[in-house]
């Protein structure tokens, strides 16, 4: 099936044409941090999964104030001999985190480059993980199999998230955890956005999902208030927790040459500060009923 990316995210097609449409996208542009500035060297060696770690890390750092804000955010200190499911393992760090940690993971994508990267790293590291190409709204375990499952911007792109969260529900284990992120209606690139091309796109019969999905990676992406995700969850978790994550680009949202000039008149402590009340994506962590 032939798709084209100019005609991304909409809302008329049918989920299989959306999802084959995801699959694509995904397989062609993975998460590997090299838009801006190229890696030179091996793709998918240790020096090369080692860079896009560093610039992954550093853009994430804003979220928990600390290098490594995931230790938190993932519970890790509490995962040695759990059955942890990875949704999204993209090019395999946070497989890696949890495999360190102890956890017995399995490491799910919808994209085959992902799988393969994903292998090459936990080989190249020597670490066990179960990785899979498979689709998290039609998940392939049996109920009940797992203590976590983890996913971190990923449920929000699908053709349907409430799929996803109802096939999480069946997985887990009575009181398992699910933790992810979706990105936030109320944050800042929701906003920059709706600023820069809601009023003109509203007069072209644009809506607002179209052009959110059109300024963002993906083919598709949903955003989401506190509220919608409450609604989202309830019927299968109780008293889900949520935070703001933010990152350079919400403390001082201009472009980046000017950015790079403002952002040291903060302090690191402020910007984590203005992150968490203005982040563009929402970690919520849920425990099943």
């Amino acid at each position: 099936m032939h798709l084209k990316y100019d005609d991304k995210g909409q809302s008329g097609q049918d989920a299989l044409t959306r999802q084959e449409a995801n699959r694509q996208w995904w397989t062609d542009h993975t998460m590997s941090y090299d838009w801006k500035d190229g890696i030179r060297v091996e793709k998918y060696t240790k020096d090369w999964f080692d860079e896009i770690d560093g610039r992954f890390c550093h853009d994430a750092r804003l979220y928990a104030g600390t290098e490594n804000p995931f230790a938190t955010l993932m519970n890790l200190s509490q995962l040695s001999g759990k059955r942890v499911l990875e949704i999204g393992c993209g090019m395999g760090f946070h497989s890696e985190l949890l495999a360190r940690s102890g956890a017995i993971v399995t490491s799910i994508d919808l994209s085959p480059t992902s799988v393969q990267a994903t292998k090459q790293r936990m080989q190249l590291h020597g670490l066990s993980s179960d990785v899979r190409e498979m689709d998290a709204e039609k998940l392939e375990f049996a109920d009940q199999t797992f203590d976590l499952v983890w996913s971190w911007g990923v449920i929000h792109h699908s053709s349907s998230t409430v799929n996803i969260v109802s096939e999480v529900n069946r997985v887990l284990k009575p009181s398992g955890e699910f933790r992810f992120m979706v990105y936030y209606l109320g944050g800042m690139s929701a906003y920059i956005t709706i600023i820069r091309r809601y009023l003109l796109g509203f007069w072209r019969g644009k809506d607002l999902d179209n052009l959110l999905w059109a300024d963002t990676d993906g083919y598709t992406a949903r955003y989401y208030s506190k509220d919608a995700l409450r609604e989202l969850l309830v019927p299968y978790f109780s008293a889900p927790q949520f935070t703001l994550c933010g990152q350079d680009p919400d403390v001082v949202p201009l472009p980046r040459m000017l950015r790079r000039w403002i952002l040291p008149l903060y302090s690191e402590a402020k910007r984590v500060a203005i992150a968490a009340r203005r982040g563009s994506m929402i970690f919520a962590a849920a425990a099943k009923r």
